[in-house]
């Protein structure tokens, strides 16, 4: 082979003697071929992937731009130099002998290499064109790495022609002297023009957007392009604004089709798995039977029990078989990502095994330095490579880990985006199994897991390479010895299995308890007036802090398992080389531990440490994820709703057919509506009337097809608008609202506006239709929302209408207004098929047709005075209720059609958010029967008209108002007081205590260190026989700092395991208690996502990253000074490099720091919206099903996530960034090191050498742990300052306070109001404006008033919910300012507007303080009319409740808030509309009870149908925030005032009729 090279280039191609002397060189024959071919052999291999856009099809014209010429004439020239190199050779070879200088032919190489060269550089043009057709590509990182090699390959030509030229004083070949040169200088210029970005013109504005779309290859590889932003970041505080564009691929759209296409498929193998399975296990037990009844021999069946009690062995040992599909999961995800999986698997390979290529050349260093007579330029060369790997070591990580985490981020957002697609379109049996609270954990806490492992998951193939290479490169040094190191890591390995079983029980265990928490406080949050009311928060309080200590409980348990794992994996690396050494020298006298193999070993070992540490945290994430996967699997392959239950069939003449259908609200429940059937024609209007429970509103949930369809079907032709019984409005502007994502038609939608009565709020509204409208419409009251429902129902110009009883939250004037302009038969609607579920009986008289319900069958259909006439269960229900409240059928002259005296309510007084977040369905869920089944939200009425005398004031810029605040974000430097406010937590004394073992610790470990380079110079010392005593002192001193360091880290991890967990506690138990503690205005203007994600993301940080985080922090800290103190011990001169290095170091930090903590928090901050979005999907989930919106809120979702990611793909760039400079910072550190050790390589003993340059290794990774720990302990505390920030906010007035009232207080129930004046807000208008009045001892009052006249008002003030501007309340004589708010609530009785109970048992929600016998809860309940009922269910008192109250009707909950109020038996009582929800036949029971239990108290009603307070004493008139008429009702009847307006609307003529 040499000697045809030899030939081929005419001069000698290899001898060692080129190299053996103190200026070496390489043969020119090396430079001419071998440096020639590599560089060239580089671009023939990657040139196919540029070439194949030339035979693609042009789509569009790209542009020629000034770079790409100039790099095109650049190679041109190249090819010319290399024609002319030919021809030069030619010449030669072929000019007259006489003319020549040389004598024979040229050698092969001069022809071959510029033949070579010209056909590359036309290669190289072809790619550069390729390059440029390439949609979206700015350069090619494949011709910049020809280039640079190409470069340096010619390079030690340049310096051998150079070298030659200088040392002879002349040039022997002018002509390919010249050449070669100016091929050089083109070279370089093509290498630094292949470095630039060439940026199409059409693309300049998306780069913008999106800088890294425009990044060459070099700052690509180096995250330049993100320089922009860090300097931004550092400026000021980073904004949502200031961020980039996502990349397609990683928008939430391309993923989420990626992964849906293949999780369907897996999905579906899936299912067929456990179909196949459950026949089996059918089949089997069909054979059994079949044996046992043909009497199979008893020897036989004892073998099988054995064969069956073997299997159950093997399952418990296994785990039991899941009843869903299962084991999908994973392989849809890796399928998904296979790409990204194989991409970043490479650079995890070729990182690995650079790794361990360092200890390699550590080992020639030190032989350098042993034997002085190897010639120098070997140790600089050596240190030069050292510094070379390290670098590329860096890169291949850096880019490992960028895929890696933006793996991670994209599998979480396909989660997300799937829990949320799956959301929409699940089927009742399987939204039963998750409340909204453990469903918006799926992709807080579940969805994250996942996101977490993502991030590390080479690591699983990636360890035990490490490991096994690590072995390998052991025993080369140590021989057989690395056996017992090897023996004590196996031994680790079940111990460890152990442990990760145990975790995964506890993580289980914690899992379930955190999902009861979140469900609870859900619910407190959803519920919190009602708690504020009956004075209930310590009581749920304490509910929660008990769920929160099981928690902690598990926890603590999880931690103490962690530190075990801990100090077995701090123990493993000093056991291992312990074990090692020792056997090696034990072993034979002649096996002395030199510099050489004791420190390449420590390298190695080092190296060792990081799979060995990894493995025990891979485990424990694998199995945290392995818990969040079983979950995510039983969500997402729960069933869909079935698109069957509902045709669409144009070809029938009905607009609704039902036909013989059964349906039930799950697969296996009792039917609701039985053998149904029914036709509606086009263009009628359908009433559909039934007592509580007879099927109503399951009839149109059946038409929406959110029932299961037992048999029988349902065929609906034409679209669907639907609005439902509580009305379900957006956070969103009011306008928003109504379009619904309709295009906006200016005439059509005012027309709906005047119709649906809403023009006069948008004069009210701060904004007009432009005002967002809060969460839940915490801002609207009941009325607006329902006739924000309706119009937005009624802009969808829907073909059939399907009303779910709209008219109930709204006053009978605004009920008739909305009849006749919308419903009725003049109104909007009239050629729409429209079918209203009704209680009220006024409106029957001008419906087309009546459908009856009794008991979930069809009784009669019919006109009404058809209904009325035939004397059956119609006739039956007029005659029961025609009479209450004199509700006689009314013609339609008599409504009134003024929309002046439709009243409606200004924006920005206190809103209320009473109603669950759940919708029609899931409020019907659950239920053994059908019931009565929506929480109507009637008239949540706290929009004062006070502020509407002054309406002209409101400026008209102010557009888009916003009541729901922003959320605040902290910017700048997490303070100071905010980690001193973490320490306190976990007591100041263990603080100082943790820290004071880590540093021991760090001293015992450079104590080992310094002991095994002083241990290596024996080799010197005692050259040929070593004493055993002091092999043996060696080994055991070694041994017992090895112990003594992981003895110190268990203590210490133990120690502060047990303090983070304290201090989580206190952090819980403050943020609970501030939230309960908060004013109700608070919760109007926060949304409940918000306040859950502190409860449920901030809590988790608390509880599981930061003691993390912590512990890393402190451990990496020590780590660093101990490593710098070394070096420095070693080379003096280090510190002189150290000191400028630390001081750039520094720097970074600091740029990066601000850059990054500002992203982390808007990656918090947009990952709110997520929550809210989620939450008030699934509470609208009925509507969006109707109207067939999934898409466009799927859309807005992916958008949504859009936000999130943008942060979040910032923020780990922003890290990349970071970790690619501190890397090479710490290459410098290791070449510096490296470099000392060969200036000084007299003065220096080989161990020494060994141990700062080993340990300069590990520094870079050491240095960069602590930057990036830093960074993470900075971003998680935030979480500690986002809790704090809620202990910030304004408490309401103390629950208990010195003053209390006399027992027995109030006696008598005088109520007294002196001047009374109350504002909401301090900047907002008067609500009620001076109100005087005396109340008596056992008076009935009846509070009447328009909408927003400040009736709700009046009660918030009775319980202190706003406190007063001026004046005061006196009951008994007692000022009401001057008691707690406990004291003072828990003596009055409210029996609220909305039936609000909360998940538990019945008797919880009666008593939760447990103050009565089960006696007196009995009592109540008989006086309630629940006796029987509760009587009836199988557990009694102890029934549960399931979220929200849904397996009660709401006539039931009603009643459970009545016995509620018997049992309190105070002598005040209010009711605040609490008969506006229910139907006539519940109310009837409630009045009948109140008059009777309560005629000894002083009760207030807050009226909604008049009839019910026509018996009161006296009747108080409120407008506009004052009391206008104040006497008996029949004075204000005879008066002819505000009453008597009010009455005659309501179709009252005299009161004789209505007496009850």
């Amino acid at each position: 082979m040499s000697t045809a090279l030899d030939h081929y280039c005419g001069s000698t191609f290899w001898n060692a003697s080129f190299l053996e002397r103190p200026d070496p060189d390489l043969p020119v024959c090396v430079e001419q071929t071998v440096l020639v071919w590599v560089p060239l052999c580089v671009l023939w291999l990657c040139s196919p992937w540029h070439l194949t856009a030339l035979f693609k099809r042009r789509l569009s014209k790209a542009h020629f731009s000034r770079l790409y010429i100039c790099k095109q004439v650049l190679v041109s020239l190249l090819f010319l130099t290399a024609v002319a190199g030919l021809g030069v050779t030619l010449g030669e070879d072929y000019e007259p002998s006489s003319k020549r200088d040389t004598d024979g032919t040229n050698p092969a190489v001069h022809y071959t290499n510029p033949l070579l060269f010209a056909v590359s550089w036309i290669l190289v043009m072809l790619c550069q064109e390729g390059v440029r057709r390439k949609g979206g590509a700015v350069d090619s990182g494949s011709l910049f790495l020809f280039w640079l090699l190409l470069v340096v390959c010619e390079t030690f030509a340049f310096q051998t022609l150079l070298r030659e030229a200088l040392g002879k004083g002349e040039i022997e070949d002018l002509p390919r002297f010249c050449l070669f040169y100016i091929s050089y200088g083109l070279q370089v210029l093509a290498l630094i023009l292949s470095a630039l970005a060439d940026i199409p013109p059409e693309a300049a504005e998306s780069v913008k957007k999106n800088p890294e779309a425009g990044a060459p290859f070099l700052s690509r590889i180096t995250f330049n392009w993100f320089n922009s932003m860090v300097v931004i970041g550092y400026k000021r505080p980073l904004v949502q604004e200031d961020l980039w564009d996502l990349n397609e691929e990683d928008s939430t759209h391309s993923i989420c089709q990626a992964f849906e296409g293949v999780m369907h498929w897996e999905l579906r193998k899936a299912r067929s798995r456990l179909q196949t399975r459950r026949g089996k296990a059918s089949q089997r037990a069909e054979v059994q039977q079949n044996r046992l009844a043909k009497g199979v021999s008893q020897d036989v069946l004892v073998m099988e029990e054995i064969d069956e009690k073997r299997k159950k062995n093997k399952k418990k040992c296994g785990g039991k078989e899941p009843g869903y599909p299962h084991s999908w999961l994973v392989p849809s995800i890796a399928k998904t990502f296979k790409r990204a999986l194989i991409k970043s698997a490479v650079f995890r390979v070729l990182q690995d095994l650079l790794a361990f290529i360092s200890p390699q050349l550590l080992k020639v260093m030190i032989s350098f330095t042993q034997d002085p007579s190897i010639y120098v330029w070997k140790g600089y060369t050596c240190a030069v490579l050292l510094l070379l790997v390290t670098i590329l070591q860096s890169m291949f990580l850096q880019q490992y880990s960028q895929r890696c985490f933006v793996l991670a981020m994209q599998v979480r957002a396909a989660l997300t985006a799937a829990v949320y697609k799956k959301a929409l379109v699940m089927s009742n049996d399987a939204r039963k199994e998750s409340t909204v609270g453990e469903t918006v954990n799926l992709i807080s806490a579940d969805a994250q897991r996942f996101n977490e492992v993502g991030t590390f998951i080479h690591l699983l193939w990636s360890c035990p390479l490490q490991i096994i290479l690590s072995i390998v490169f052991l025993w080369l040094e140590l021989g057989p010895s690395v056996l017992a190191g090897l023996a004590v890591m196996v031994l680790m390995m079940p111990l460890n299995g152990l442990l990760a079983i145990k975790s995964k029980r506890f993580q289980m265990k914690n899992m379930i308890y955190k999902d009861k928490r979140l469900k609870i406080m859900n619910e407190i949050l959803n519920s919190i007036k009602i708690l504020k009311l009956y004075a209930w928060e310590p009581s749920y309080e304490a509910q929660v802090q008990a769920i929160r200590e099981e928690e902690l409980r598990v926890m603590r348990k999880f931690a103490y398992l962690s530190s075990v794992s801990t100090f077995i994996f701090s123990c493993a690396p000093a056991l291992v080389s312990l074990a090692t050494f020792a056997v090696f020298v034990s072993v034979s006298p002649d096996n002395v531990l030199d510099a050489e193999k004791a420190f390449t070993s420590i390298s190695l070992f080092n190296i060792l440490r990081f799979p060995l540490a990894m493995l025990p945290m891979l485990i424990s994430a694998m199995v945290q994820t392995a818990v969040s996967k079983e979950r995510l699997e039983k969500f997402l392959g729960g069933n869909d709703l079935d698109d069957r239950a509902v045709q669409h069939d144009s070809s029938f003449n009905t607009a609704v057919s039902v036909c013989d259908a059964t349906f039930a609200w799950e697969r296996d429940a009792e039917p609701v509506l039985k053998s149904m059937s029914l036709d509606i024609k086009p263009g009628r209007l359908v009433a559909v009337v039934g007592a509580v429970g007879s099927g109503k509103s399951s009839l149109v949930s059946a038409m929406l097809g959110e029932m299961h369809s037992l048999k029988g079907y349902v065929n609906i032709k034409g679209s669907v608008a639907y609005v439902p019984q509580q009305a379900w409005i957006q956070n969103a502007t009011l306008r928003d609202n109504i379009l619904f994502g309709s295009p906006l038609e200016d005439s059509r939608y005012h027309r709906v506006l005047d119709a649906c009565a809403l023009r006069p709020d948008l004069e009210l509204l701060p904004g007009g239709d432009e005002t967002e409208i809060g969460e839940k419409g915490v801002n609207l009251s009941g009325g607006q929302k329902q006739r924000v429902s309706l119009a937005r129902a009624t802009y969808s110009s829907a073909d059939i209408y399907l009303l779910d009883d709209p008219l109930s939250a709204v006053d009978s004037c605004v009920g008739k207004h909305l009849f006749e302009n919308v419903l009725g038969p003049e109104g909007l609607l009239k050629d729409k098929t429209r079918i209203l579920v009704t209680h009220g009986i006024s409106f029957l008289p001008h419906v087309d047709e009546i459908v009856v319900l009794v008991d979930g069958r069809v009784s009669e259909v019919g006109s009404y005075e058809s209904l009325k006439a035939s004397g059956g269960a119609f006739s039956e229900f007029l005659c029961t209720y025609a009479s209450e409240g004199g509700n006689k059928p009314q013609t339609l002259q008599d409504m009134p059609s003024d929309t002046e005296e439709v009243d409606t309510v200004p924006e920005g007084q206190e809103p209320q958010a009473d109603c669950p977040p759940e919708d029609v369905v899931s409020v019907t869920l659950k239920r053994e029967s059908s019931l009565h089944h929506s929480q109507r939200n009637s008239s949540i009425r706290l929009r004062k008209q006070g502020s509407v005398r002054k309406v002209k004031d409101v400026p008209p810029s102010k557009k888009g108002q916003w009541l729901i605040e922003k959320e605040t974000m902290e910017t700048g430097q997490v303070k100071f007081s905010v980690y001193l406010q973490y320490l306190r937590a976990m007591g100041w004394g263990y603080s100082t205590m943790v820290f004071v073992v880590y540093f021991i610790q760090n001293i015992a470990f450079i104590g080992q260190n310094l002991w095994l380079s002083d241990w290596t110079n024996d080799a010197v010392e005692y050259n040929g026989t070593y004493p055993a005593s002091v092999r043996d002192m060696r080994v055991g001193v070694f041994g017992a700092l090895g112990v003594a360091q992981g003895a110190l880290v268990f203590f210490g991890t133990l120690l502060l395991a047990d303090r983070a967990i304290s201090a989580s506690r206190i952090l819980h138990s403050r943020l609970l208690s501030n939230v309960l503690r908060a004013p109700m205005v608070f919760f109007d203007t926060t949304p409940s996502g918000r306040v859950i994600s502190r409860f449920a993301k901030e809590i988790f940080t608390v509880d599981e990253l930061i003691p993390v985080s912590f512990r890393s922090w402190m451990l990496n800290l020590v780590e660093v000074f101990g490593t710098l103190f070394i070096i420095c011990l070693a080379a003096p001169l280090f510190t002189v490099v150290a000191i400028p290095l630390a001081a750039v170091y520094y720097f970074v930090q600091r740029f990066y720091v601000a850059t990054s903590r500002q992203l982390r928090r808007l990656d918090s901050v947009s990952r709110s919206p997520i929550y809210s979005h989620f939450s008030e999907t699934v509470s609208g989930l009925s509507v969006i099903r109707a109207y067939g919106h999934q898409e466009r809120f799927l859309r807005q979702n992916e958008a949504t996530i859009d936000d999130n990611l943008k942060s979040v793909y910032a923020l780990i760039t922003s890290n990349r960034w970071l970790a690619i400079r501190l890397d090479f910072l710490g290459n410098l550190v290791v070449f510096f090191s490296a470099l000392l050790a060969v200036l000084s390589r007299d003065t220096l003993n080989s161990g020494t050498v060994g141990l700062s340059i080993s340990y300069s290794l590990n520094l870079t990774h050491t240095l960069g742990a602590l930057v990036r720990m830093t960074s993470q302990l900075k971003t998680n505390i935030v979480a500690v300052e986002r809790i704090s920030e809620y202990a910030k906010i304004e408490k309401e007035a103390a629950w208990i306070t010195e003053k209390h009232p006399p027992e027995g207080w109030p006696d008598a129930g005088r109520l007294r109001l002196e001047n009374y004046k109350v504002r909401y807000r301090p900047e907002l208008d008067l609500v009620l404006h001076g109100l005087t009045c005396d109340i008596d001892s056992t008076e009935k009052i009846g509070i009447v008033g328009r909408t927003g006249a400040g009736k709700s008002s009046l009660t918030n003030c009775l319980f202190c919910i706003i406190e007063a501007a001026e004046g005061r309340i006196l009951i008994d004589g007692v000022d009401i300012a001057t008691l707690g708010l406990h004291d003072l609530r828990s003596r009055l009785t409210i029996i609220p507007q909305d039936p609000v109970l909360f998940s538990g048992t019945l008797r919880m929600n009666l008593d939760p303080f447990e103050k009565f016998s089960d006696e007196d809860i009995w009592r109540v309940l008989e006086l309630s009319h629940l006796k029987e009922y509760v009587g009836g269910v199988q557990d009694g008192l102890h029934h549960e409740v399931t979220e929200g109250g849904e397996n009660l009707s709401v006539g039931q909950r009603q009643l459970l808030c009545l016995a509620r109020a018997l049992l309190r038996k105070s002598r005040i009582l209010i009711l605040d509309e609490a008969t506006a929800a229910v139907d006539l036949e519940t109310d009837n029971l409630i009045q009948t009870t109140i008059r009777r239990e309560f005629s000894h108290c002083t009760v207030l009603t807050i009226a909604h149908r008049l009839h019910t307070i026509l018996d009161s004493s006296r009747v108080m008139v409120l407008d506009a925030g004052k009391i206008v008429e104040f006497d008996s009702p029949s004075a204000l009847f005879q008066k002819g005032g505000h009453f008597y307006a009010m009455a005659k609307d309501a179709g009252i003529t005299s009161l004789d009729s209505t007496a009850l």
